[in-house]
């Protein structure tokens, strides 16, 4: 256990700013786990990893077991939709993570890869084996694997510069007026709810999300989305902030509850295909994932009247 004690120059300070000044041994990211993780307190109470502190309070650490130095494999079954002695192609399923990383360390899409493949890339690092870019846990789909450095390299400069094309399935709250439309807004750390991503701010990264209807239905909207840009939670901000959030998604304002239905447990939002050049051949290459059966099934269900 570890004892610490604000002063008067840590009033006002974030909890987690503090306990990095006091423990620079420790990330700043495996700090704020420990806080999520009720393994620090002030005063004696849980808090959070923004929580201001005040002079006196008393802040208790106790360590958590230390995070792997690297990605260990674990036999997970993994869905292929392409594979090549340079890179293979997934069909990540909602849920899984596809890295170790804020409190998760085991179950991940690395995990499975490292079980199923002899060897990745390792420009990603220890713990991001072959990872060239990612999806949110909650959100299913195509995902590229790189297997040997060069791979990676070709791969990766392609999403740099904007030169894979990926599109998305999602179905949305309310009705989108538009049959098509273009959504050009920042995307920046919500300063408020830290683990949020805004597109209302006037600064952020660049994000370009283009929309088309596919099919409309009570109360939801179903869509063909394009991005351009990889920025975090890109698409999931973008419809919010258009005012028709993934169903599904209450971190973003969705309902956690839709009357009559069963609960989704995830994202409706699925990483449909994806279109690139090959890392070796430079031949253009084009992978799909059908949309999973639960979502088909949830659509279909909206769409049934009620016996």
């Amino acid at each position: 256990m570890i004892e610490l004690s604000a002063a008067a120059p840590d009033s006002k300070k974030r909890l987690d700013r503090f306990l990095h000044e006091k423990l620079p041994d420790f990330s700043r990211s495996r700090l704020q786990d420990w806080i999520r993780q009720c393994r620090v307190l002030v005063n004696g109470t849980a808090s959070s990893p923004a929580a201001p502190l005040r002079d006196g309070d008393r802040v208790t650490v106790e360590p958590g077991p230390p995070a792997p130095l690297h990605a260990v494999a674990e036999r997970i079954p993994l869905s292929i939709l392409y594979e090549d002695e340079n890179m293979v192609a997934v069909d990540k399923p909602a849920g899984m993570v596809v890295h170790a990383g804020a409190g998760v360390h085991s179950g991940t899409l690395v995990n499975a890869l490292l079980a199923r493949f002899e060897s990745l890339s390792s420009t990603g690092g220890e713990l991001r084996p072959g990872i060239v870019h990612r999806l949110d846990r909650y959100t299913s789909g195509v995902l590229l694997v790189a297997k040997h450095d060069a791979a990676h390299r070709a791969l990766a400069a392609q999403f740099s510069g904007r030169g894979i094309s990926k599109i998305y399935l999602a179905l949305v709250h309310g009705a989108v007026e538009r049959e098509s439309g273009r959504i050009e807004k920042p995307i920046s750390r919500d300063p408020v709810r830290r683990v949020r991503m805004t597109a209302r701010l006037a600064t952020g990264r660049s994000a370009i999300t283009t929309y088309k209807v596919l099919e409309r239905l009570k109360g939801f909207t179903f869509l063909e989305v394009r991005i351009s840009t990889g920025r975090t939670h890109q698409i999931r901000v973008h419809l919010s902030d258009l005012g028709h959030p993934v169903a599904g998604d209450p971190l973003y304002g969705a309902p956690r509850e839709v009357a009559g239905m069963p609960p989704l447990g995830r994202y409706f939002l699925h990483a449909h295909s994806i279109r690139f050049r090959h890392p070796a051949t430079g031949e253009e290459v084009s992978v799909s994932a059908p949309l999973p059966r639960e979502l088909e099934a949830w659509k279909k269900a909206l769409a049934s009247p009620p016996s």
